[in-house]
């Protein structure tokens, strides 16, 4: 019985089909399960057709619906089809003839190319290239080529190569493992590093094979490449794959991620970084799933973040991951100020951004100190909670690493007692602070023991060193303790961390996810820019400053488009205009996000969307929105969310960097340069939010991240 699969490329499609178009699919599929062979080749409405320029026999299409075909490998032997692109009629003809399947030797995987373009490329680039010796891949030898996986078609392409630019012009039409092969040396990475991260991951994903490879093996092939295909067995897994775009996920786990994500077990805490998009989310959720299968009675996971809103994502994730609702309510999740809340069940209320600082000054009054309350605020929440400081002999004798203000020892005496005086005086008043209280909550732990077996933190490079040690004590020392994703360039709440010092070390025991899943290279380029330069620290202790050395996207799309206003109403008139675009190419609501860096923006925003007839709102917290409407808010509500398209306004001088979240360089010249780089990570984390379109407006005068980006030329 003949089976219809479906490749990675497919789904990558899947947000941009209409539900026509999804219902042709399901059609088709349903038919290489009913039919046979010969019938499915005779059959009018399938029109399984050949195509007289194919450069591949293998390459053939099939109807959709009216107007749409679909290309497909069909190998020569074997009863599985696999379902590569959908497109309008001549498009799908164009795209089909020009592409050729061909099976690493290396990976065992099949691999699809666009022989044309790369042969219309080829002598072109061949050309001009200079001699061989200062050629892109000069240093790495035929051999070792071979060893990754480059076959001898890819070897003259890539030896034809001058710099990573003329790479990225070949890129789209590579196979897919090659591409990451050649992409991963081009950014400086080693021969061995690219056999351990790429190729041999690649190799453990698929059943262990030592015949030698049959290249004309189609059949064995597709069963193997198991990364990029996937093999739906039941009518039920292929609508929600169809219906809801987070299944593509878990069909197409990469191998480095599932290797992540499904490992046995770890010794001790885990680590798993990556740049945004590179699904480290997913990774965390597979993670959680994989536990669920080892938990003894009474056994409990918690599933952390930083922000409510991403508890609600991960709340949808987990429960499309784990349909076992007994299941999933072994698992917890919220965030880490409402996990300490719980564990201290005070009625204590917490403080509110603007209360503290005049908290500050009262109690720098109280006791006669004269500096400002904004350097009482920042060495309670670096120094003293930051290094768990009890004592004033502990505090006297302690380094105050990476504040850039001078204390001599002499004044630490009465900076100690206005810390006193302003804690003592919120216990009076009812008050408590959220750091605070997760540094109470983890003493209760550390003296009552732990709640979880295990622990999955998500989005963790914002939490603050109290924070890490009150989830610390929430689960035993032991293996798969504690499973923690994040990525340093997204980090904008200014808590920085030695995992090492809080007692979690993860030496040994960390990855690096190098490949964007969500947005086009022209948007991730485009929004890389804005740091690119820039260090970032890492979380474990042994690790070297973090660098965007490495990522890349196989999505290609439109470039982001900026748009610089005369006036604001006029930026809103420009917003209007750019999501009802979106809207009439077929896009839903739902799917798009606007995005600014205040409340008082995002409320004009929805208002204006509203009078214009376009559904939109308010994205607050963990409660949903609304599903068929547009989704407004702040950069920071939009940490860890996607869409298809996104719009960030406002983004002028004045809201970017906004003055008020930046510490004076007089004050602290090291906090400074912290806010700063927190501000740019804020912008950063909004514009890569975006999947398909981003953009970006200002009104008036733009941003200096902008201008000194070199993006801030409207379109």
């Amino acid at each position: 019985m003949p089976h219809l699969a479906f490749d990675i490329g497919f789904c990558a499609q899947l947000g941009k089909l209409q539900g026509s178009v999804k219902q042709g699919v399901f059609d088709a599929w349903e038919k290489f399960e009913r039919l046979t062979l010969d019938q499915l080749f005779k059959d009018p409405g399938l029109k399984l057709e050949s195509l007289k320029r194919a450069r591949d026999p293998h390459i053939r299409t099939i109807r959709i619906d009216q107007g749409t075909r679909g290309v497909v490998l069909a190998p020569d032997s074997g009863d599985t089809y696999v379902l590569l692109r959908v497109m309008p009629h001549d498009k799908a003809i164009d795209w089909a003839v020009k592409q050729k399947a061909s099976i690493n030797t290396v990976t065992r995987a099949v691999e699809i190319r666009d022989i044309a373009m790369l042969d219309e490329l080829t002598p072109v680039y061949e050309s001009i290239a200079p001699t061989p010796d200062r050629r892109l891949f000069a240093k790495v030898s035929d051999g070792d080529l071979a060893a990754l996986g480059i076959d001898e078609t890819t070897l003259r392409q890539a030896r034809a190569l001058t710099d990573p630019e003329q790479l990225e012009v070949f890129a789209p039409y590579f196979p897919q493992d090659q591409r990451e092969v050649l992409e991963y040396l081009a950014a400086g990475f080693t021969v061995e590093e690219v056999w351990r991260d790429v190729v041999s991951i690649g190799l453990a994903a698929a059943p262990a094979d030592t015949t030698p490879v049959d290249t004309g093996d189609f059949a064995t092939a597709i069963h193997r490449t198991r990364t990029r295909i996937a093999l739906v067995t039941a009518s039920e897994e292929l609508r929600d794959i169809l219906d809801k775009p987070f299944a593509a996920w878990r069909v197409f786990l990469h191998p480095s991620q599932h290797k992540v994500a499904y490992r046995a077990s770890y010794s001790g805490p885990a680590q798993v970084t990556g740049g945004p998009g590179t699904g480290k989310t997913v990774v965390a959720l597979h993670r959680v799933r994989h536990l669920l299968g080892y938990l003894r009675d009474g056994d409990r996971i918690l599933l952390t973040t930083y922000t409510n809103t991403l508890v609600g994502a991960l709340r949808t994730g987990l429960a499309t991951l784990v349909e076992d609702e007994a299941l999933r309510d072994r698992v917890d999740i919220m965030t880490v100020d409402a996990f300490a809340g719980r564990i201290v069940s005070t009625s204590r209320r917490p403080l509110r951004g603007s209360e503290e600082e005049t908290r500050w000054a009262q109690a720098a009054k109280a006791t006669g100190f004269t500096g400002t309350a904004q350097f009482l605020g920042q060495e309670y929440k670096h120094v003293v909670l930051a290094q768990n400081l009890r004592t004033l002999k502990e505090y006297e004798g302690c380094e105050r690493r990476g504040r850039g203000s001078g204390l001599p020892t002499s004044a630490r005496a009465l900076v100690w007692r206005t810390i006193e005086e302003f804690t003592h005086r919120l216990t009076s008043d009812g008050l408590r602070t959220y750091l605070g209280t997760c540094a109470e909550a983890a003493d209760l732990l550390e003296a009552d023991g732990p709640r979880y077996r295990h622990v999955v933190v998500d989005e963790a490079q914002d939490l603050h060193p109290a924070q890490w040690r009150l989830l610390r004590a929430a689960a035993p020392a032991r293996p798969d303790d504690l499973f923690i994703a994040g990525d340093p360039h997204q980090r904008i709440y200014d808590s920085k961390v030695s995992l090492k010092a809080v007692g979690i070390k993860v030496a040994g025991r960390s990855a690096k996810m190098r490949k964007n899943y969500r947005s086009t290279h022209e948007i991730l380029s485009w929004s890389t820019a804005l740091l690119v330069g820039r260090p970032f620290e890492q979380l474990a202790d042994d690790a070297a400053n973090e660098t965007l050395l490495g990522y890349r996207s196989a999505l290609h799309g439109k470039g982001p488009e900026a748009y610089g206003a005369e006036s604001e109403e006029a930026e809103l008139d420009a917003l209007v205009a750019r999501v009802r675009s979106w809207l009439d190419s077929g896009i839903s609501p739902g799917e798009l996000g606007v995005s600014a860096r205040f409340n008082k923006n995002c409320d004009k925003a929805v208002q204006r969307l509203k009078a214009a007839g376009i559904p939109a709102s308010r994205l607050r917290g963990d409660v949903p929105s609304d599903a068929d409407a547009v989704q407004v808010g702040t950069m920071h509500s939009f940490k860890g969310l996607e869409f298809r398209c996104v719009a960030v306004i406002g983004v002028s001088e004045g809201a970017l960097p906004y003055p008020r979240a930046v510490t004076p360089a007089d004050i602290d010249r090291l906090q400074h340069e912290s806010d700063l780089l927190a501000e740019r990570c804020l912008l950063f984390v909004a514009c890569t939010r975006a999947r398909d379109g981003l953009h970006v407006s200002w009104s008036g005068t733009p941003s200096e991240f902008l201008v000194e980006a070199g993006v801030s030329q409207a379109s």
